[in-house]
């Protein structure tokens, strides 16, 4: 077993809740623009808000709550999109020791109801008509919940209205009484494999992991004598959405909202707001690599985007090893092609995100080295980091001037890390979570002699580096018996630009296969790029050969960073993508493995099948050298 564990940051401990840190500011530095708001949906401008600004926002919603019967350890829920009113909430509700309940607004309604009921909210503030609607066809199993408050009909100025008569000091004296240890939000995991579980986490675990970011890494925020600004369009549903909101509120950053994850809206929103640090998940890196080349293709400058990119791999790989003394740097011809292409290519790249970004951070899985050590060739170093709900978001980070791609990093400070001999990674530290609301079996599971066992698999190197190589629950064991982990493989395939999802399957299956669904933004355009002459029969025959070798080549790009069994061997196309809708995804956009398996058995069937049938009948289909070619299968 192999650990690893760095010592404590000079952090001030935490002697109270959450909300405090928006009181503080506003007292230290009053006329601080801490959150930006536009005045209407699309706007260019934005509107910032001052520390005390909000600190007065917060108290008369936090009044409005108490004049509605919201009092210390009540749980209310909050099932709306990244958007300005969220924050307020947030921190009026922890203002007066209620705790939040995240709840994506697109959960169904079972979702919905399994979540209200298990938590025992009282309270549920929604977005729109259809939210509250869903709320409202539940509310007849759920006696506990009084209140439905509607954002988009007015809610938040209703409760500052009821509020009015509440005084000041009633605020204040619930405010001081929250501790560090008090819950202050019930998390619920992402329900891959059954139903969501609540996780408490405290108002201590919630601090802990941001003010560790902020002492260690929060001056790369932005340029020296310059505030930080962020734009938060991950959902604050998740924990991780939740610590990018909390380092903003304690590390005195400018945040921005988006709730619109369109590309168009997003793209608007970044050219506006102009951040200086981004995060994100490795789809939105996936998808903007995606967009930056689909770009230039449609520009006629397809062929120079990827020498540039190939050209910001090399340079981002030979600075690394510099960095972590293994190399010289980057040479003098290298260096020569690095400038150029940072004059003509790379900072148009970088103004897509607004000009300002230089770091960035991804987390929620692993990125993938080659694309981040794209975006570090074309000036934005990108921190992958790793946490879980049940840690409060973050447990690794890079180390400054010693950061490594292809890892999660080095565990944070304060935090210990352990790799057990099956290859689980365990951790321990004041950000792990008190435990799963009526569920203690299931938290006895989790909690092991005061170490979370995470479910992760992973492996240290010899200089305390974690690497994520996939999900314990995962691991897919084909008839031969050979293990095979499908996340690398997953997220090699999604590299190519047109394969959006990947689902690598064969438990007790002679080899591996895989399912695919394509991209259909970048379907369409090189469908538009083929142009194909011929008429229409034979246009489309040759169209789809020519998809056929495009995926086949995705599947070899793939199969070249495993062994010979652990390739794919077999894969089919799906017509449509998976989705929240058909429960093949979670709220928050993760594969639920087993649902797919179950809706696809019929086709996985059939790709089997299909390769099992061979022209020749020497070679049985159960011996692995019968399946040594990838095989392909279009539905």
């Amino acid at each position: 077993m192999s650990d690893f564990a760095l010592a404590p940051p000079a952090v001030t401990p935490l002697t109270c809740g959450l909300a405090d840190s928006v009181f503080q500011t506003a007292a230290r530095n009053p006329t601080l623009p801490v959150l930006a708001r536009r005045p209407y949906p699309g706007a260019t401008a934005w509107e910032e808000i001052t520390a005390v600004e909000l600190r007065d926002q917060v108290v008369d919603l936090a009044k409005g709550l108490i004049a509605s019967g919201i009092t210390p350890g009540m749980r209310v829920a909050v099932m709306a999109r990244t958007r300005y009113e969220w924050t307020l909430l947030s921190y009026a509700l922890w203002a007066v020791g209620a705790e939040v309940v995240p709840i994506y607004p697109t959960s169904s309604r079972e979702q919905v109801e399994w979540i209200l009921r298990d938590a025992a909210c009282v309270g549920v503030v929604v977005e729109d008509e259809h939210a509250a609607m869903t709320v409202g066809s539940v509310c007849d199993g759920l006696p506990r919940l009084r209140h439905v408050w509607q954002l988009d009909a007015g809610a938040l100025d209703h409760l500052v209205g009821r509020g009015e008569y509440v005084p000041i000091a009633t605020v204040e004296s619930l405010r001081r009484i929250v501790l560090p240890d008090s819950t202050a939000v019930i998390a619920y995991t992402s329900g891959t494999s059954g139903r969501p579980l609540g996780c408490a986490l405290s108002h201590r675990g919630l601090a802990t992991v941001c003010d560790t970011l902020l002492a260690g890494w929060g001056h790369t925020a932005a340029a020296p004598g310059e505030q930080g600004a962020v734009l938060a369009f991950l959902p604050f549903s998740h924990v991780y959405g939740l610590m990018i909101q909390g380092l903003c509120v304690r590390g005195g950053l400018l945040m921005g909202h988006e709730p619109d994850l369109g590309d168009q809206s997003l793209s608007a929103a970044l050219r506006s707001f102009r951040p200086t640090y981004f995060y994100g998940v490795p789809s939105v890196f996936e998808k903007l690599y995606k967009n930056f080349l689909r770009t230039a293709q449609q520009a006629g400058r397809g062929a120079l985007f990827e020498r540039a990119a190939e050209t910001a791999r090399a340079f981002a790989a030979a600075t690394e090893r510099q960095r972590l003394g293994r190399g010289t740097g980057p040479g003098l011809e290298l260096r020569v092609q690095h400038a150029l292409y940072e004059r003509t290519v790379y900072r148009r790249l970088r103004d897509a995100l607004g000009g300002r970004v230089r770091r960035a951070t991804s987390g929620g899985s692993p990125l993938n080295r080659e694309l981040s050590l794209f975006y570090e060739g074309i000036g934005i170093y990108v921190h992958d980091g790793y946490g879980l709900t049940e840690t409060c978001g973050g447990v690794t980070m890079q180390p400054l001037g010693r950061e490594k791609s292809g890892t999660v990093g080095q565990v944070l400070p304060g935090m210990e890390l352990r790799v057990a001999a099956d290859g689980e990674v365990l951790v321990r530290g004041p950000s792990v979570f008190q435990g799963y609301i009526g569920d203690d079996a299931a938290t006895r599971a989790a909690l092991r002699d005061g170490w979370l066992a995470t479910g992760d698999l992973g492996r240290l190197d010899e200089e305390g580096y974690l690497a994520i190589t996939g999900r314990k629950k995962d691991i897919i064991i084909t008839s031969s018996g050979k293990s095979v982990a499908p996340a690398a493989l997953e997220q090699r395939l999604r590299m190519h630009p047109l394969v959006h999802q990947a689902v690598v399957v064969g438990d007790n299956r002679p080899c591996v296969g895989a399912l695919l669904t394509l991209d259909p933004e970048f379907l369409a355009h090189w469908r538009a790029a083929l142009a194909l002459p011929g008429d229409a029969p034979s246009r489309e025959a040759r169209e789809e050969n020519a998809l056929r070798e495009e995926i086949a080549r995705a599947v070899a790009m793939a199969n070249s960073v495993v062994s010979r069994q652990e390739s794919i061997r077999v894969f089919r196309v799906l017509p449509a993508p998976f989705d929240v809708a058909s429960g093949l995804l979670t709220p928050s956009m993760k594969l639920r493995r087993d649902a797919i398996v179950r809706h696809y058995a019929d086709e996985i069937d059939a790709m089997y099948e299909s390769r099992s049938r061979p022209t020749r009948l020497a070679a049985p289909p159960e011996d692995p050298a019968f399946w040594d070619d990838p095989d392909d299968v279009f539905r």
